[in-house]
């Protein structure tokens, strides 16, 4: 039986003293949506989400990590890899802290690896309708940076669909704004740059009939989290994630 240290990752930690310039060019650079904050000695505080360094606006802003803590999933090194899933399926995170018998972070399981093997080794039934989120939150092409930092700040949401005259053309992430050089500065500014700058197409997509393992799929095949939910119209009816997927196996 495989356990949390078959997965174990080395994630960046920072000081809860440190920058969250720090964290922002840390998590703009890796592949990490999270990263583990430790205290003097070392030991696990909680995380801080890629979402709340989207707040700090300033290059040299001397805000520091500790007011951004979150609590962590946290799993020891021998705890089999359902229960880590189950731990980051509670704390809706992306990843569980691996911890020793004093806290110490020793590094981490991504959900983005586990979820493959979670669900390879179970039957998925039902189908996308039955595990979807039916009120997603959207943009439009047209819509600034600005918007959308604001929509990320104050929902957490991985990514956004985004929409024209009600078909999905495209998403933007979290990640495709902080690699887009210009949006830091852009956000600051309040200039124009538009979503149609950084958005990712072509979109992949399921509809509300298709069964939950094909979404499941489609998600490890692409290495994505979220899938638009469309109509035969192509009109957006809702969002399916990982987390969606891994509820429906716990039901």
């Amino acid at each position: 039986m495989k356990v949390a240290t078959n997965l174990l990752r080395v994630i960046p930690t920072l000081r809860h003293d440190e920058y969250a310039t720090k964290a922002r060019s840390v998590l703009r650079d890796d592949v990490f949506r999270e990263l583990y904050v430790i205290d003097e000695r070392d030991r696990l505080m909680g995380y801080l989400d890629i979402s709340d360094v989207l707040r700090v606006m300033d290059t040299k802003s001397n805000v520091t990590v500790g007011g951004f803590v979150r609590e962590a999933a946290q799993v020891a090194p021998t705890t089999p890899l359902h229960e880590a899933g189950l731990a980051i399926l509670d704390a809706r995170t992306n990843s569980a802290a691996v911890v020793d018998e004093e806290g110490g972070v020793l590094g981490g399981v991504l959900f983005s690896e586990l979820f493959p093997i979670l669900i390879s080794r179970h039957a998925i039934h039902g189908r996308v309708e039955d595990a979807m989120s039916r009120v997603p939150v959207t943009c439009t092409p047209e819509d600034p940076i600005l918007k959308i930092y604001s929509l990320i700040v104050a929902s957490g949401f991985v990514a956004f669909p985004v929409v024209q005259k009600k078909e999905v053309i495209g998403i933007v992430s979290r990640r495709d704004l902080l690699r887009a050089g210009s949006i830091r500065s852009t956000v600051k500014n309040q200039a124009d740059t538009t979503v149609e700058r950084v958005m990712t197409t072509p979109v992949i997509t399921v509809t509300p009939d298709d069964p939950i393992a094909t979404a499941s799929r489609l998600m490890v095949e692409h290495d994505i989290s979220m899938l638009p939910v469309i109509d035969g119209r192509r009109h957006l009816v809702g969002v399916i994630d990982r987390h969606d997927v891994l509820s429906s196996l716990t039901r």
